[in-house]
């Protein structure tokens, strides 16, 4: 493969068309984060077998949850629905404390697959609260990661859910306010957010770090370049994933003329191919790289053999395990079962 080329003169449709390319997006699908949950429950799987028990989906991809079930692993929405003496994985997007104490109650043994991004952010509330800022959180409402972020300091953190949101914004004292953001959004729209709410409280503080993750900033960075170049995006990824979802919006605010978001190949519409000559392909921090080169594939029997990988930024992020796999968590569930 080589590197991506200088963008090319206009053309028509039909001589577009007639040449024929894919500019594949790097980085793209799993990022440290996910590679990190994902193989602590096969790990878990593992090292103490069938079932395993997860609340909310471990990452929002439908075929990582799918192949995770024929190994064992057991969905589930509340804590509540674990039976005594089991093990329960917590998602990548974190859980409020209030959730961990379930966990005790209800006598099971939990391995908590946070992100360490998103743990950075749980601090960082936690941290604000205590000096009695009003915070307020950037991002959708709704959002498994936002739920569990707001969780840490509910009585300081105020949701504020896009630039259009930001009038209904109310706080104690305009000069302690502090902003923190969902790790998926869109760069670009997150900051538009926050440049509205420095017009209202000018003296607002920003968080030490950037909060939106070194992932979604280079996937997004790439597919910019890619929506300049590419007449149609495809985008493999889970309508339920945020940064997936924001691939699409930046591939056509970059200039894309068509994008899509898909899970598998199957899902493309060849009439989204009338007059395409390059067709960019980029995936969601969530995806399995088979998924993408399933999408190629397609591509490929349909005359787009030609591909050349635009490449945004280089990663070598990796995250430890979570600690609890060192330990023998049946033995703990069934201790507790008995005190």
């Amino acid at each position: 493969m080589t590197s991506s080329p200088s963008p090319t003169p206009a053309t028509t449709p039909g001589e577009a068309a007639s040449r024929r390319r894919v500019l594949l997006a790097a980085p793209r699908g799993y990022c440290a984060g996910v590679d990190r949950a994902v193989i602590a429950v096969e790990k878990a799987l593992e090292q103490y077998g069938a079932p395993v028990y997860v609340r909310h989906e471990i990452v929002h991809n439908k075929y990582v949850v799918k192949t995770l079930e024929k190994k064992g692993a057991i969905f589930v929405e509340e804590t509540a629905e674990v039976p005594e003496g089991n093990i329960v994985i917590f998602s990548a997007h974190g859980v409020a404390p209030v959730v961990h104490e379930e966990a005790k109650r209800g006598k099971l043994a939990s391995i908590d697959a946070t992100c360490p991004l998103v743990t950075k952010v749980h601090k960082e509330a936690v941290r604000y609260a205590k000096e009695d800022y009003d915070i307020l959180l950037i991002g959708h409402e709704g959002h498994e990661e936002v739920i569990g972020t707001s969780g840490e300091a509910p009585e300081h953190i105020t949701l504020v859910d896009g630039p259009k949101d930001v009038e209904n914004v109310e706080v104690r004292d305009p000069d302690k306010v502090v902003w923190l953001s969902q790790t998926t959004l869109s760069v670009d729209e997150t900051m538009e957010t926050v440049d509205a709410l420095k017009g209202r409280y000018p003296n607002l503080l920003s968080p030490p770090s950037d909060d939106i993750c070194y992932a979604t900033q280079n996937r997004q960075i790439a597919v910019k370049q890619m929506g300049a170049e590419a007449d149609l995006v495809i985008v493999v990824g889970s309508k339920n994933s945020s940064n997936s979802v924001r691939l699409v919006e930046v591939a056509l605010g970059a200039g894309a003329r068509d994008a899509h978001l898909v899970d598998y190949a199957e899902e493309i519409d060849e009439a989204w191919l009338e007059g395409v000559g390059t067709v960019g392909v980029t995936s969601g921090a969530s995806v399995p790289d088979i998924l993408v080169h399933g999408v190629l594939d397609w591509l490929a029997a349909r005359g787009y053999e030609d591909v050349e990988t635009l490449t945004a930024a280089e990663e070598s992020i990796h995250f430890s395990l979570p600690k609890e796999l060192r330990r023998d968590l049946r033995a703990e569930a069934k201790a507790a079962t008995e005190d």
